[in-house]
């Protein structure tokens, strides 16, 4: 949480970089946004639909079913889109983040040389690593859709195990913009986050909660990148332990 709040505070002392880091934010909100309503407008027949299975119950259960439902219908695509936000968000203002990326690490002492890598090679591996994700996500929706049908576990357990899955990988689309300027590809980024997944996890879970905000996840992105940075820039940078990395090979 420390490295999010730190990343807030350069941004705030920056307002034009705060500023520059709003419009693709604001681009992407606006699309998330319009899928979001739509949604919600469908909700009602989409629950329908889905159980099926409970239109001979009794009024109250096919209510109770329906509504459940509905719940983990929209925490599945909230899930989602707070997951994909962020790495559409990066893709689509690649040039924004990328730029205060390089001003945080020359506030702290210098950035790293841009690898020797074509353009058309970068977006190329940014639009691949976004598809990866967004599979991954969905994968992790559609469990998290499921478990929500439990009584109990699926209002309580299953959100804050959302939460700590959506921050993990929130932090690795975040860190990715420092650790590929060091050359890092999507897999040694990985090993290093696992070899830190607590400080990666609250980091980015914090970031999560953030984002859950109405506008959250526009105000505070270029805060959570600036952060990103400095966690990368600090602790992420360096070589993992073996253990990790050998693990991570597996």
């Amino acid at each position: 949480m420390g490295y999010l709040l730190r990343g807030i505070g350069w941004a705030a002392r920056h307002p034009a970089q705060w500023l520059f880091g709003l419009i693709p934010a604001l681009i992407v909100l606006a699309v998330y946004v319009a899928a979001l309503v739509f949604l919600a407008y469908r909700l009602d027949d989409l629950a329908g639909w889905v159980t099926g299975f409970a239109d001979g119950w009794p009024d109250a259960a096919r209510t109770s079913a329906r509504v459940v439902a509905g719940l983990a219908l929209y925490g599945s695509a909230l899930f989602l889109a707070v997951i994909t936000f962020t790495a559409v968000t990066l893709l689509v203002g690649d040039p924004f983040y990328e730029a205060i990326a390089v001003r945080v690490e020359e506030s702290q002492g210098g950035a790293p040389p841009e690898p020797d890598v074509p353009l058309l090679v970068q977006i190329g591996r940014a639009v691949k690593d976004t598809l990866i994700l967004g599979a991954v996500a969905l994968v992790f929706a559609v469990v998290f859709f499921a478990c929500g049908f439990l009584p109990v576990v699926g209002q309580t357990v299953v959100p804050v195990v959302a939460a700590l899955v959506s921050g993990y990988f929130l932090a690795g689309e975040l860190t990715s913009i420092a650790l590929e300027r060091r050359g890092l590809r999507r897999r040694e980024r990985f090993a290093r986050l696992k070899a830190d997944r607590l400080l990666v996890v609250g980091f980015g879970a914090a970031t999560f909660v953030v984002f859950l905000i109405p506008l959250g996840a526009v105000l505070a992105m270029p805060g959570a990148v600036a952060g990103a940075t400095l966690l990368a820039r600090e602790r992420l940078a360096g070589e993992p332990p073996a253990e990790a990395s050998l693990t991570s090979a597996h």
